[in-house]
Formats: C-alpha cells, structure tokens, sequence
C-alpha cells in the first residue's frame, strides 16, 4: 500500500512528515516555498491520515518502513527529511535505521522521550461529530468547541473534514484506529538508536515538548545536533512564525 504525497519543485528531495491528526497539506505554503530554492518537496500523509491508506495497525515501526517503501518507489536518496511531533518521531527513527538514505533531519518540537497520553479531548470531541446530523463545517465547529476551545487548534483538526458525497461530511483521518492507538504516538526512540550526520532540532519558545531536561538525550541520540529556539511559536511552530521556521530551516540546509 501507498502512501499519498504532494510534490513539487526539482533537485535535492525533501520529505516533510505532519504530526498527529494533520496531513501533509498542512505544510502546502512552507513546501512551495522550500522548493524554490532547488529542492524537490514531497508533502507525505502517513497511514491512517490524509488521503493515505487505512490501516488496522498503526506505530512507528510500521510508519518507517511506510516511508522507506515511499523513498524506494520514487527512487529518492540522500534526502532533507523534516518532521514534526509525530512526524518527527517517525523521521527519527527512520534516519536512524536508515541513516545512508538521509543527508540531513529536521524535527521540530519533539524530543526522542517518551510522551504520555495528552489528545484525549481532541479525540473526545473528533468521536462526538454526528455527521448524520452536522452538515457544514460551522457545525462541526461548534460541537468542537465543547471539547478544544482553543481555535487555532480546532482550525487544524477540521481541515480533515471532507464531502465524502454530496451533503456527506467525514473525517480523512482512521479515527477509530487512531483512538484505539493513541499510546503509540508518545513511544520513545529505541534507546540504542543513532545517527551522526547534521540534525536540527527547532522547538517553539512558548512550547513544553522540548525541555532543558531533554537536551543531554537529543545530544546522546544524535551526535551532530543542533538545538535551536524559534520566538512567539508554540507547539505549531512552522504555523505561528513561519517566517523564522523557514529562515532556520533554509539556513541548515544550504
């Protein structure tokens, strides 16, 4: 099974991998913008997100060997391979089984360590949209706004509605799979794990994922890193100050 991607630009490959609930069309306007400067963007959907496959089974285990199948089929090597939260989960892993396949890693706002469960209202509030009965996206809003007050955040989480048929509304993501899952999200790293080529770790200053405390272990995983603190950005970063994400990013990698 494949995974469904966005691509554009020509020259050196650069994967970017969404978080959890999002989608690779999350990073649209960031990807046209990095693939101006001569690289060729795939916006990649991980399994059960997006308009990728649906799958019963679901960690990061399997998301790597999604992504090296991907890297295979489209013949993509020495890549620039970006991830955040979830995303920059599977991108370590997969840098550190992979490492001749990846040239430089990118994450952004997440350690290796273990994270425990921290969605269930989001997947509350996901489960409680009746799309017998909802048939707009204002609607849905509003049911979501008893569960995630916070609307940047719902904004993100309702990109996933679609008309599955007209007057229809579902969700892209395998919701139920996901919920069943959702301690898979926070595993950590395999504490033998890797990798010694350039690695960026970016983390939003108003952002708790990426700790004082977590430094010593990003520097015992990856042993070429760089640490760096983007302003007035929290957990979102590339969205709350895209221009800075862009900045740092375009600087690591040219």
């Amino acid at each position: 099974m494949k995974l469904h991607s966005n691509s554009f630009g020509e020259g050196k490959p650069f994967v970017i991998l969404h978080g959890f609930l999002g989608m690779g069309d999350n990073w649209k306007t960031l990807g046209r913008k990095f693939s101006e400067h001569n690289f060729q963007v795939h916006l990649v959907d991980q399994r059960n997100h997006g308009r990728s496959f649906h799958s019963d089974k679901f960690d990061y285990d399997l998301m790597v060997e999604d992504l090296k199948a991907f890297c295979d089929e489209n013949d993509l090597k020495e890549i620039i391979l970006l991830g955040h939260s979830m995303g920059g989960k599977t991108a370590m892993a997969f840098a550190t089984k992979y490492p001749s396949l990846v040239d430089k890693l990118i994450i952004a706002d997440i350690s290796p360590r273990y994270y425990p469960i921290h969605h269930d209202a989001i997947l509350e509030g996901l489960s409680s949209l009746d799309f017998s009965q909802i048939k707009s996206r204002g609607q849905a809003d509003k049911v979501l706004e008893n569960y995630v007050p916070e609307i940047g955040t719902r904004m993100f989480l309702l990109k996933n509605l679609y008309w599955v048929e007209k007057g229809q509304l579902g969700l892209r993501i395998n919701l139920p799979v996901l919920k069943d899952n959702v301690s898979e999200v926070g595993e950590a790293l395999d504490i033998h794990a890797t990798f010694s080529k350039p690695t960026l770790f970016l983390r939003g200053d108003k952002s708790e994922y990426i700790g004082v405390s977590d430094e010593a272990l990003i520097h015992r995983h990856f042993t070429d890193a760089k640490i760096q603190t983007i302003a007035n950005a929290g957990h979102w970063l590339h969205a709350e100050n895209s221009k800075d994400f862009f900045e740092a990013v375009i600087d690591f990698i040219i």
